[in-house]
């Protein structure tokens, strides 16, 4: 499998991060719109611990089936031992999806959230390989975050500069997208995808009181990203530490205004 690019969030309690941040209504929702219906066939591509794979699969009971799909081994085994043991319908895979999927067959619907952001210079190579496993006149879904992490009131000038510093350096070190939102209508519309529709929403909208999964959530960010890239805090007073501990506090201020808009794209593949 192609690794020549490493996951940004990787660390040992990522599966328990991606798990706790889950907000089950919110994925209903977006299920929904998609047009999620019971006795379908659908890909979870780029599943991470499985919580929101099972999520989809009660939405498309009875008699429909899930496979969830990621390249990392751990969070594939907490996927299995969590969500899929003892249940049908529900399975998981171990697969790059840089790669080309064999064996899966066709799909009616495939979901892709929060994959394509961690894919910088593969996005459209991805796109390309999911298409390849969907129906004719099937749905793929494309659902991600557009200006990621960036978006914060009354962000001191002094860490507002570093923090777009050090994202665009993410960017080149992590094949990190924080802009890939804006991308996804092009990706369906290049492939000649028919009845195209476009929705966005807020993923994140924090203000007063920060909630404990919240501050768990950005803490955790922001601790693994700007140790990956603690050289573009060098010009910031204190460095990196002195950076997350100075953007920690500011996150605890009920008076901080934090949003991140996330944008979905869907789209039938032509017949």
């Amino acid at each position: 499998m192609i690794q020549s690019h490493s996951y940004l969030m990787e660390n040992d309690a990522e599966a328990f991060r991606l798990d706790i941040k889950t907000n089950r209504k919110a994925v209903l929702e977006e299920a929904l719109w998609c047009g999620l219906n019971p006795g379908m066939r659908v890909l979870d591509a780029g599943c991470g611990p499985g919580k929101v794979t099972s999520i989809l699969h009660k939405v498309i009971q009875p008699n429909g089936s899930i496979l969830g799909i990621d390249y990392s081994t751990e969070r594939i085994e907490y996927a299995i031992k969590n969500f899929s043991t003892g249940k049908t319908g529900i399975d998981f895979r171990i697969h790059d999806l840089r790669n080309p999927l064999k064996d899966v067959g066709l799909f009616d619907l495939i979901w892709v959230r929060f994959v394509l952001e961690y894919n910088r210079t593969e996005a459209i190579e991805i796109v390309h390989n999911l298409s390849d496993c969907l129906k004719p006149g099937g749905c793929l879904c494309l659902l991600d975050l557009d200006y990621n992490c960036l978006s914060h009131y009354e962000l001191p000038q002094k860490m507002e500069k570093i923090l777009l510093q050090a994202m665009s350096v993410v960017e080149l070190a992590n094949n990190f997208d924080p802009y890939v939102g804006r991308k996804l209508y092009s990706y369906l519309y290049d492939l000649g995808y028919e009845n195209i529709r476009v929705n966005m929403k807020a993923h994140h909208l924090i203000y007063g009181k920060v909630k404990a999964p919240d501050l768990f959530n950005w803490t955790k960010k922001l601790e693994m990203a700007s140790q990956k890239v603690s050289n573009a805090f060098k010009s910031y007073p204190g460095g990196q530490k002195k950076f997350f501990a100075d953007f920690i506090k500011f996150f605890n201020d009920p008076r901080r205004f934090t949003y991140t808009p996330l944008i979905l794209c869907k789209g039938l593949k032509p017949c």
